[in-house]
């Protein structure tokens, strides 16, 4: 028996990176899953390919989460198909580099929209029903430069460390009614998202790691699968950070 057998968990940003590897991780622990990501269906085919190869249903929808119209369709079609969502990870993000000096307010505006305003709209369409059932998890992606910071990443920053102080609101105001909520703080971790970031960048980052390497989706899953089973019960409003040593809180 799977961790998370009977389970139906929602995952954003599915089609790459940790939320793929959450994705696939969940599947194998008897979760079916809804890829929720703004790529095509053939974008996720690997993923939705991984988790129908684990024996588990899976639904793809196409979802823009900074969009509320976008993510109440990605709500009402889960439920439409699974009847519920026991498991909301909120995993979609953006990263772009730029000194605040020199940052465009859309640069600003598209980060925190899809990273910040994203986790709370996601978690406004989908708690509702976990709250009637007394059972839910939330678990929110941030990033340990929510944390500590980064320079040339101030909107990442702000957006992530906004998701970790959500998280904590969020736990407090539900955790007596059945749904516990954390986050995950990962390091750098070899996803397409890191690919992004410039060689300075990423050799100055290494560089500052006290482990010396980048980390692995599969250093971040096993966290993610802790919160979101029975074995992470009494984890509510914290904040688990897979990160190398880049942030020692």
């Amino acid at each position: 028996m799977g961790k998370l057998d009977g389970r139906v968990a929602v995952v954003t940003g599915a089609a790459s990176g940790i939320g793929k590897g959450i994705a696939e991780a969940f599947a194998a622990e008897g979760a079916d899953i809804v890829v929720a990501d703004r790529t095509t269906e053939d974008g996720a085919a690997e993923v939705l390919a991984a988790v129908t190869a684990q024996g588990r249903d899976v639904l793809f929808v196409r979802t823009d989460v900074s969009d509320e119209a976008s993510v109440a369709d990605m709500a009402r079609q889960a439920l439409e198909r699974f009847g519920r969502v026991d498991i909301l990870v909120n995993n979609a993000g953006i990263f772009t580099e730029s000194l605040l000096e020199d940052m465009p307010v859309e640069d600003w505006d598209r980060v925190l929209g899809t990273n910040l305003r994203g986790t709370f709209l996601c978690t406004r369409h989908l708690i509702g029903q976990m709250l009637e059932r007394r059972d839910g998890v939330v678990i929110n992606i941030a990033s340990q430069l929510g944390q500590i910071g980064g320079a040339a990443v101030a909107h990442y920053s702000a957006s992530k460390a906004g998701v970790i102080g959500l998280t904590k609101a969020l736990a407090r105001e539900v955790s007596t009614r059945g749904v516990r909520v954390n986050a995950i703080a990962p390091g750098p971790i070899q996803t397409p998202l890191l690919d992004g970031e410039s060689e300075e960048w990423r050799t100055a980052k290494l560089a500052e790691l006290p482990i010396g390497r980048f980390g692995e989706v599969s250093e971040v899953t096993p966290t993610a699968v802790l919160l979101a089973s029975a074995d992470g019960s009494y984890y509510v409003g914290q904040t688990l950070s897979p990160n190398g040593g880049d942030a020692m809180v």
